[in-house]
């Protein structure tokens, strides 16, 4: 038996929406012909039948909204499991190994190294999932506290380098303003923002990062973070949709993700009273990101 995708199974919502809409209009034209003369059935036909097209045609988006979630649901299940499974399998390589055959310590320590690296990627996956569930339905701002922006800053680029092992040029601070940014906000959850923009620009950039970070003050009321990178780039279309939760930009270079990272940023950013947007000039030719959030003054 062959099995439709979730494009097919959307065209063919959309062509039985526009089939049954068009038969709609058809019977209302021939309503009007019939009772041309007569007001009230002419009325409380039009009525009717504007009634049954209006519910035609909200219905068929209904449908298709919900075929796209499942579909954006089963690939974010699909990341996540693969996520999971294969630093679990890569761990669980390495210590049968070091159970099974006498190591070298050289290689020993590159193997500890490796599950290392693996657990975190595994913490990382969690914390996302999780953060994505807590953004979502926390709204509260008591815990806010003033904030230097440019400090979380260098501070999170400085954590980028050492994460990815990264030198100062692949990875560098462009631009900092001379006085301090001083925003009201949650740090750990500022710093979750900055982390996940700076780590998606390396995700897509290949193995040769090329990453600016400006921050600026252009205004007594804002301050405004620009992270650009010269990676794979973002299709037009995509630049309004990358915020989504469980949406994911299928790139040729095939880099793996949950599709939570930047709904994560969008959420806390939106809590703190800001707003952050994407630009790129296509597929190939980089990406930048510009989180903007209001800046409070000292007394």
């Amino acid at each position: 038996m062959r099995i439709s995708t979730p494009s097919r199974t959307i065209a063919f919502f959309i062509t039985l929406g526009a089939l049954l809409v068009a038969a709609a209009i058809a019977l209302n034209v021939s309503w009007i012909v019939f009772h041309w003369r007569q007001v009230v059935p002419l009325v409380f036909g039009i009525i009717v039948f504007a009634a049954i097209i209006a519910g035609l045609v909200l219905n068929t988006i209904f449908l298709v909204r919900e075929i796209r979630r499942n579909e954006q649901q089963d690939s974010f299940l699909n990341a996540v499991t693969h996520e999971l499974k294969t630093p679990i399998a890569s761990i669980r390589l390495y210590l049968e190994t070091l159970e099974r055959r006498q190591i070298e310590e050289p290689q020993r320590r590159e193997f500890y190294q490796i599950m290392l690296q693996d657990t975190d990627r595994l913490l990382n996956t969690i914390e996302e999932v999780l953060k994505a569930g807590e953004v979502r339905h926390t709204t509260k701002t008591h815990d806010f506290q003033p904030v230097e922006l440019g400090a979380l800053v260098r501070e999170a680029v400085e954590l980028g380098r050492i994460r990815h092992r990264l030198p100062p040029e692949a990875l560098q601070i462009t631009a900092m303003p001379t006085e301090e940014a001083i925003v009201m906000g949650n740090p750990d959850e500022l710093r979750t923002a900055v982390m996940n923009l700076l780590d998606n620009a390396v995700k897509y950039s290949g193995p040769e990062p090329q990453i600016a970070v400006g921050l600026r003050l252009p205004d007594l009321d804002s301050a405004r973070l620009r992270i650009s990178d010269h990676g794979v780039g973002i299709p037009q279309g995509e630049l309004k949709r990358i915020f989504r939760r469980f949406h994911r930009v299928h790139h040729a270079s095939g880099v793996k993700g949950t599709g939570l990272g930047l709904f994560i940023v969008r959420a806390i950013v939106r809590r703190h009273g800001g707003d952050i947007t994407a630009r790129s000039a296509g597929e190939g030719k980089g990406s930048t990101f510009m989180l903007r959030l209001p800046r409070v003054h000292r007394a």
